[in-house]
């Protein structure tokens, strides 16, 4: 990805568009935490703590949060419901970071969902300040698209019909 990134009046608007996802009783169980600059080295030295990882492959594993301008948390805020189970809010949740994916790609933006270990973990949560109950489900990394014909690799084609049945 290139150093351009969505200004904020650019992201929120795609945000706005993203959290028309579905969304049972409109619990909007869900927030998203920006990290711009200097802010993005505390994901990766929290990254790095959690890891226990030390030298240089602690220094190469936080360096993976400044891999794009732009860095957009996705986390899961839970609200208390009798109707609507956990499962089904952490759902909406990765439903909006689905569709913001799909909006941003859309609007011309490079973008990665990127999860791992490491979201669950004590040192993590801490560096995104993360509330009680709140579970952070991984990142975006948003920026510009590289000037080339192509868009990267090629996605490898998938066989529907092992997904799809009929009853």
């Amino acid at each position: 990805m290139t150093d351009e990134a969505p200004s904020d009046e650019q992201f929120l608007e795609l945000v706005s568009a993203a959290a028309t996802v579905a969304d049972h009783s409109e619990l909007q169980p869900w927030r998203l935490i920006e990290f711009r600059g200097h802010s993005r080295a505390a994901v990766g030295r929290a990254i790095a703590a959690a890891s226990g990882a030390t030298g240089d492959a602690a220094d190469k594993l936080a360096g993976k949060a400044l891999r794009s301008p732009l860095l957009v948390a996705v986390v899961v805020s839970p609200r208390d419901s009798r109707k609507v189970p956990y499962w089904e809010q952490e759902a909406v949740a990765s439903g909006v970071a689905h569709l913001l994916s799909l909006l941003l790609d859309e609007a011309g933006w490079g973008v990665m969902w990127r999860t791992g270990v490491w979201t669950r973990s004590p040192e993590v949560a801490e560096a995104h300040r993360l509330a009680p109950g709140e579970n952070l489900l991984g990142w975006l990394y948003i920026g510009g698209r590289p000037d080339r014909d192509d868009d990267g690799r090629p996605r490898k084609p998938v066989d529907a019909r092992r997904f799809v049945t009929s009853l």
